[in-house]
Formats: structure tokens, C-alpha cells, sequence
């Protein structure tokens, strides 16, 4: 009698590269973008495109969130730029060029289902701002992918990009401040309005979270510059994991940060930071991503590998032909369709 045991098969894993990417003020050569902002020279943007290339080449990325995109071309021209199979490149509102405010985009390899630009806060999250007004809306609307892997796994992403703590100081209808940016005190009443602001933006967020994910057991990933840390109050406002410690049921509708719930603990980067701030490091850009994808959930179906942080040009110098952002990457796993949810292995 033949006594050898039988291994099990080896897991049946499929992988999706995320990532996300600041690219700070991608615009066409001579285009203004903002009043007090000299346009890219050729030069510049051709250094620009190279820059970008080379970093979207690196990353080798199956799904890409970007921020602050002024013309779709730009960014068009910069993932050709990287030599990478042609993915897909959408940038909603800035087809022809963003006006006021820069845009977040998609770059994908994956098939694209579906595709909306959310500009407008859903009926009664509208948020009084001192000496504002009302807030219905974002600065920067949110862009909201269904996307299928290969293997026809249904992935919601979410790529925003909040309020900054920039001071937020009056302005005419002419856009001439009306505000001394001196005096200590206008400044603190400036930086509570932008705080306000990006609070308002993570509510309406944490909305359009809830509504894709509650009861549902299709993976979400959020990609952006939340232009603050994940442990802060506009960032829980969103992902509400904090939630989880006390309310199990919380689980359904929370984010987490995919940092923390590498599956993987040795790989894990001692340094994680994406911007630095009169010499002061934080982690401003971040992935997020759903129960589905925490390995010891119960409805696990996959789950973060490990993440990584591309930030060694924050310290060659301020150079606009760069980003003044660090990228981030998250390397997912999805299990095939012999899969056990909650039974994700490392």
C-alpha cells in the first residue's frame, strides 16, 4: 500500500498590480493652467514626459490612479512614453483640457465596464463653510471605474484626490484676496475653512463607499491623494476602520488601509511616506481596499501581497518636470473560482 500523501494542488492565484500617482500639474507645452504658474516650455514638458514614462514603466501597473491631470493628452502621451503594452487612459473633464481645477484620471490595463465622473455630493451632504457658503460638491470630482480582471473578477476603484491643508482665503469674483495672509489669526480661520472643506469631501466620499460595498462581496480599492494621513480624521471619515474594533458588522462597509494588511509582514518597508513637507515626511497618497481583500476576513477572495513606496526623487530636488509626490503600489491576489472565502492563505 503506497503510503506517500498527497499534497494539495498549489494555491490557484491571480495578481493585479495597483497604483497611484501624483504627477503634479501634467499640462500641454505653453497652456496655462494657472494664473500665477509660468506654462511648460517643449523642453520642460518633454523632460516631463520622460520622467513619467520612466516612473509608469517602473511601476508596471495593471491599474493606475492619477491626480492633478490638466489635459488627457499629456498624460496619453506620457504612458506611451513608458514603452508599456497600450493601456487604456481616461481622464473625465480634461478630454479637451480641465479648466479651474486639474483632474484625476485612469490608466488600465484590465477592461473597463463602466466609467463616471462624480462632481456633485448626494442630496442632504451639502456642508455650510464659514463665511463660504454652502459645499455641495468636489474640487476635484471623484472617478468611479468597474473594471474585470482577466479572470473576469468584478473590481471597483475608486481615484480622488481631497482638499489640500492649503489656507483657503477669501476671494472677489475676480479672484483678488480680501484677506491679510500675515495676520496669524486670518490664517488660522483660512486653514479651518480648508479643513471643513476636505471633511466634507471625505463624507460625501465615505457615501459613495458605502453605497458600492454594503452588502455586496465585490473588492474595492480606493487610489488618491487624501492630502492627509491615514490615521486622520478626514481619512477615517472614509474608510472607518477604526469601526471595525468595536463593531464587527462595520466590516462591510469599511476601507482599509492596504499598508496594514499586507499579507505578507517581511516585506514590509520600514519607510512609508509619499511627500515631505519643509523637511517633514508624510503619507498623503494611499491605497485602500475592502474586506475582500484583507487575508483574514471572513469574505476573503484575495488579499495586499505587499506595498511599496517609489519616493527616492523627493530628495533630488524641486524640479516641476517631476512629481513632488512619492507613488505608491500595491501588488493584489485574487484566488480562482475554487476559492474558500475567509481561507486566504499567505
Amino acid at each position: 500500500m503506497d503510503n506517500t500523501s498527497v499534497l494539495p494542488p498549489p494555491p490557484d492565484w491571480s495578481t493585479v498590480q495597483v497604483a497611484s500617482c501624483n504627477v503634479l500639474n501634467l499640462a500641454l507645452p505653453g497652456r496655462v493652467y494657472y494664473p500665477n504658474q509660468a506654462p511648460y516650455t517643449a523642453s520642460e514638458h518633454e523632460r516631463k514626459l520622460d520622467w513619467l514614462g520612466g516612473m509608469f514603466r517602473r511601476l508596471n501597473a495593471d491599474v493606475v490612479g492619477v491626480q492633478e491631470v490638466w489635459d488627457e493628452a499629456a498624460l496619453k502621451a506620457a504612458v506611451a512614453r513608458s514603452g508599456l503594452r497600450p493601456p487604456q487612459v481616461l481622464v473625465p473633464g480634461a478630454e479637451h483640457g480641465a479648466e479651474g481645477t486639474p483632474r484625476v484620471g485612469l490608466v488600465t490595463r484590465l477592461e473597463v465596464e463602466s466609467v463616471r465622473s462624480i462632481a456633485d455630493f448626494a442630496p442632504g451632504e451639502a456642508v455650510v463653510v464659514p463665511e463660504i457658503g454652502l459645499h455641495a460638491r468636489f474640487e476635484r470630482p471623484v472617478l468611479h471605474a468597474a473594471l474585470r480582471t482577466k479572470r473576469g473578477q468584478l473590481l471597483h476603484v475608486l481615484v480622488t484626490h481631497l482638499k489640500s491643508k492649503r489656507p483657503k482665503f477669501l476671494q472677489d469674483a475676480a479672484g483678488v484676496e480680501l484677506e491679510d495672509r500675515d495676520d496669524p489669526r486670518v490664517v488660522a480661520r483660512a486653514s479651518l475653512r480648508s479643513l471643513i472643506l476636505r471633511g466634507a469631501e471625505s463624507a460625501a466620499l465615505r457615501g459613495l463607499v458605502t453605497d458600492l460595498i454594503h452588502r455586496t462581496h465585490d473588492p474595492l480599492v480606493l487610489l488618491g491623494d487624501m492630502n492627509d494621513g491615514p490615521q486622520s480624521v478626514t481619512s477615517q471619515l472614509i474608510a472607518a476602520t477604526q469601526a471595525v474594533a468595536y463593531d464587527r458588522k462595520a466590516r462591510d462597509v469599511a476601507l482599509f488601509h492596504a499598508y496594514d494588511v499586507q499579507s505578507e509582514p517581511a516585506l514590509r518597508r520600514d519607510l512609508a511616506y509619499s511627500h515631505i513637507f519643509q523637511g517633514w515626511p508624510d503619507l498623503l497618497d494611499q491605497i485602500w481596499v475592502s474586506e475582500e481583500l484583507v487575508h483574514h476576513a471572513k469574505f476573503a477572495i484575495g488579499d495586499v501581497r505587499r506595498v511599496e513606496y517609489f519616493n527616492d526623487h523627493l530628495h533630488e530636488g524641486r524640479d516641476r518636470t517631476r512629481s513632488d509626490h512619492g507613488f505608491v503600489r500595491a501588488l493584489l491576489r485574487f484566488r480562482g473560482s475554487s476559492y474558500t472565502p475567509g481561507l486566504v492563505s499567505p
